[in-house]
């Protein structure tokens, strides 16, 4: 297939764009390289893999982008509540008119496959599962562009939306402020951290997970069509405090402590279902002990300078 990616030199497309290669697939990287990354420079010998250095809001470079695709996926996006609560205009014209360009430029037969996140489910009854039947009640200006965005898509048709968990692990354009990462991270460098509200709870997902799901969706697009899928880990919907026990067992001298006092900026709190992406045939194959022992190894190499989104 023919396949546009948007914003694929970031976090998960660093990891997406080489594996949709490895598949055959050729690939189009449309993305402005705000951090200067050289993640994808491995690819430049691949004949499948072509560049636009370019605007994912700019029509006129998003409809050359298009041109003869036969499948979009816009990982464009400011990540996360913290960065974009930072620049809203921008959380706003990436995360939600980007993906509304695409929609308007797309013909009928080119696919979506959309990247949206788990974290719309705001905060969850405590042991309920959140589906993908779940209203969504998303807390932060994040949560509430990437549900707008799904919703657009979904009315249109022809495309996948994966609800993905919280990620974690390395990528070449890595990222120190994702909450596996980060107190990873802490706890390699600094061997301590302050938790607050421990007890609430997410769900996690390695990067690597993700890239696979993006490719059985393709491989199983007749039957996972026009739907939404839950990505992430069963095994790991875990509190901070749960997440922090995981790290100590690989870095036992890694200290950690509750406050009584304060609030976490981020107040998601709920357990998640991955049944259903599970029944058509996807399973995850990282889990976070692996993660948190690739990332160590990882530290090793960099230091946190330049390796986030704020």
């Amino acid at each position: 297939m023919k396949i546009l990616v948007t914003g694929g030199a970031g976090y998960i497309g660093s990891i997406l764009v080489p594996a949709l290669l490895s598949e055959g697939h050729k690939v189009t990287v449309l993305d402005n390289f705000l951090y200067n990354q050289t993640s994808l420079a491995e690819c430049c010998a691949n004949p499948n893999f072509e560049v636009i250095k370019g605007d994912a809001r700019d029509e006129d470079t998003v409809k050359r982008a298009m041109k003869d695709v036969d499948v979009a996926i816009p990982l464009a996006a400011i990540v996360g509540a913290p960065a974009s609560n930072m620049d809203k205009i921008a959380a706003r014209s990436l995360n939600y008119d980007a993906v509304a360009l695409v929609n308007k430029l797309r013909s009928k037969g080119q696919i979506v496959l959309y990247p949206t996140t788990n974290s719309g489910y705001g905060v969850g009854q405590a042991d309920v599962y959140c589906t993908e039947e779940t209203p969504l009640n998303p807390l932060s200006l994040y949560a509430k562009t990437k549900a707008e965005s799904e919703k657009l898509l979904l009315d249109t048709g022809n495309c996948i939306s994966f609800r993905l968990a919280t990620v974690f692990g390395m990528s070449p354009r890595m990222r120190l402020d994702l909450l596996v990462n980060d107190f990873t991270y802490r706890a390699y460098s600094d061997r301590f951290i302050v938790l607050f509200e421990a007890h609430f709870k997410r769900n996690y997902i390695h990067v690597r997970d993700v890239a696979r799901a993006f490719i059985h969706g393709l491989s199983n697009f007749e039957k996972m069509k026009n739907s939404i899928y839950n990505v992430g880990l069963s095994t790991a919907n875990l509190s901070k405090l749960e997440l922090c026990q995981r790290i100590k067992e690989q870095i036992p001298d890694f200290h950690f402590t509750t406050a009584e006092m304060g609030k976490d900026p981020d107040q998601r709190n709920y357990i998640v279902s991955n049944e259903k992406i599970e029944r058509t045939g996807y399973l995850p194959a990282f889990s976070i002990e692996l993660g948190i022992k690739e990332l160590i190894k990882g530290f090793n190499i960099l230091r946190n300078n330049k390796y986030t989104n704020l």
